[in-house]
């Protein structure tokens, strides 16, 4: 293995691994042969100065070139774990965290989109190359779950199958972290969710972006994507079996109803329950070709609903718990007779998160925005309910959370 500066880079090269963070390289794999001027321009205009290339796998420097390399230090391990015990990421406001999850999201969803475009092309998925984007959204996650979950939300109809593995990625972490799993569960849980649907790339995409209601022929060609995407997985032979199990049963309900193998509760694994959830969340949310998502707050009334015989009701508790009764973007009534936005959520008081006041009913008119924090004792004013977005005209509710 050699260390090389990128002016070094040469076509033939194997890069090993790129030296920095997996936001500031232009490409989802970090492991590969360079084959075109195309890609080492892109590493060269990259803010990335240094990697790793393999000469066993791919063309090596000259004799020449070798001794001309700086002496790379051995690492200290100590020095690195205390590090990285230093660097876990402190809690920050909503706003804070907002410009720094649309990077990641704005990068993750180009990603997600090449892995899936190389596996239309008969590529393998290489779920190893997937655990740097993972752990990126799990830092932004640490910082604070609801900035990159609710941008995640906002996808267009076009890009929903790409975008869809990104928030329900977000959302998988949230949950693992509220379940209290271990850390390790957590990224596990983040990778799971990052390639629970990975079958979708074989499924044709007139079918995927159809406008109009599916046929029963075409549902079932969909329903085979889970099938599909576990096969995927198991052909490139580096996804744990959790993530192979979320892939092939994030779609089984508790009551047996499910596909595509109709199990029942207690034959659902924990991490293909959590999948369920989180999937249809997301799947409810978004806009899609067909519908228009609907509001978070309602979409966690309808899956309180449906949560028996569809979800876990634990898992299905945590994940309310890791939103909030009225998560980011949601429209709510207060005893005020005014409307709010949920801008932001307050730690430990599911029922007083943060929001901005900005239409009175009673005067049935818009007034200038008014950001409270419901969980402060010097606030009088608490949620009487959430409101159905349809019954109103507003068409900047996604504007409202995200400016302060």
């Amino acid at each position: 293995m050699q260390k090389i500066p990128k002016q070094m880079l040469q076509k033939g090269m194997f890069i090993e691994e790129f030296c920095g963070s997996w936001m500031e390289h232009p490409f989802w794999r970090s492991r590969f042969v360079l084959a075109s001027d195309d890609d080492l321009a892109r590493i060269l205009q990259s803010s990335i100065t240094e990697l790793w290339i393999d000469p066993a796998k791919g063309l090596g420097l000259s004799d020449a070139e070798e001794r001309a390399l700086p002496a790379v230090e051995e690492p200290n391990l100590e020095q690195m774990a205390a590090s990285a015990a230093k660097a876990k990421p402190q809690r920050v406001s909503m706003s804070e965290e907002l410009a720094r999850a649309a990077q990641i999201c704005d990068r993750a969803r180009t990603a997600v989109e090449q892995m899936f475009s190389e596996a239309r092309m008969g590529k393998a998925v290489d779920a190893e190359h997937c655990k740097a984007m993972v752990e990126e959204i799990s830092t932004s996650v640490s910082r604070n779950p609801s900035a990159l979950i609710s941008l995640a939300r906002l996808k267009t109809a076009d890009e929903y199958t790409y975008m869809h593995s990104v928030a329900v990625c977000a959302l998988m972490i949230a949950l693992a972290r509220e379940l209290a799993l271990s850390e390790a569960q957590v990224k596990e849980a983040g990778l799971a969710g990052l390639l629970h649907d990975m079958g979708k790339a074989l499924i044709p995409m007139s079918i995927l972006n159809k406008a109009g209601k599916l046929t029963d022929e075409e549902f079932d060609i969909v329903k085979q994507h889970p099938m599909k995407g576990y096969e995927l997985l198991v052909e490139a032979g580096n996804a744990g079996e959790e993530v192979m199990d979320a892939c092939l049963h994030h779609h089984e309900k508790t009551d047996g109803s499910g596909y595509p193998h109709k199990l029942r509760d207690v034959d659902i694994s924990l991490i293909a329950k959590m999948t369920a959830v989180c999937d249809v969340y997301d799947a409810i949310t978004s806009n899609r070709p067909y519908k228009k998502g609907w509001d978070p707050a309602e979409s966690i009334k309808k899956m309180a609903e449906w949560s028996k015989g569809h979800f876990d009701e634990t898992v299905f508790q945590g994940f309310v718990k890791s939103l909030g009764i009225y998560p980011v973007g949601s429209l709510v009534r207060l005893q005020s007779n005014r409307l709010a936005i949920v801008v932001e959520q307050s730690p430990g008081a599911l029922l007083k998160p943060k929001v901005k006041v900005f239409f009175s009913v009673a005067n049935n008119t818009r007034i200038a925005p008014i950001l409270l924090d419901l969980a402060s004792s010097k606030v009088d004013e608490k949620i009487v309910g959430r409101e159905p977005t349809d019954k109103w005209a507003f068409k900047d509710l996604d504007e409202l959370w995200q400016v302060e």
